[in-house]
């Protein structure tokens, strides 16, 4: 990938992605399936593997992912377009069903999140290991910046954090 290229693939997740609220459970799936994935990686190539990763899982949507059959974990296992961790492949599908239960019990992945907050990192790691598969604290740590959870996503002096503030994200009432 040309510098070129690599800038504008990490200029549009850093301008309109990274740090923003997400609302809807079947995003925040897909971002939880792609910091997972990004484990020992760049971020750069989960980006550049993004749209395999959607197809890949059914556009994040929860109920499809949790009724994965044994043929759909070979499937994904042979999809060169995503990361064929069998680890990373069982947690995406372990943790659709565990959202699953979250949804039938909070009304929503959201909600739980909601309902958790505020915490500091540390509490949330804890949570989240408790609760998901493959979730260390980089990964939980970055997914929650990465959905406005936790404060860190943007510099004060970068132009995006502005923008970021006007979203509300969930660390602004943070009272820890």
């Amino acid at each position: 990938m040309q510098p070129e290229e690599r800038k504008a693939l990490h200029g549009h997740y850093h301008d309109y992605h990274y740090g923003f609220p997400i609302h809807n459970d079947n995003e925040l799936f897909g971002r939880l399936i792609l910091e997972i994935n990004q484990a020992g990686l760049s971020w750069e190539t989960i980006l550049r593997k993004e749209q395999a990763f959607r197809e890949a899982y059914s556009h994040y949507d929860i109920a499809k992912v949790a009724a994965y059959t044994d043929a759909d974990r070979a499937r994904l296992l042979q999809n060169a377009g995503i990361i064929r961790n069998r680890l990373k492949i069982n947690a995406a599908i372990e943790n659709a069903k565990k959202i699953q239960q979250l949804q039938s019990e909070y009304g929503s992945f959201e909600n739980w999140l909601a309902g958790h907050h505020p915490k500091d990192k540390e509490a949330w790691v804890k949570l989240f290991k408790k609760t998901f598969k493959f979730t260390g604290g980089e990964i939980v740590g970055e997914f929650l910046m990465s959905i406005g959870y936790l404060k860190g996503a943007h510099d004060e002096d970068c132009p995006i954090y502005q923008q970021i503030l006007q979203t509300q994200p969930k660390w602004m009432t943070a009272e820890l």
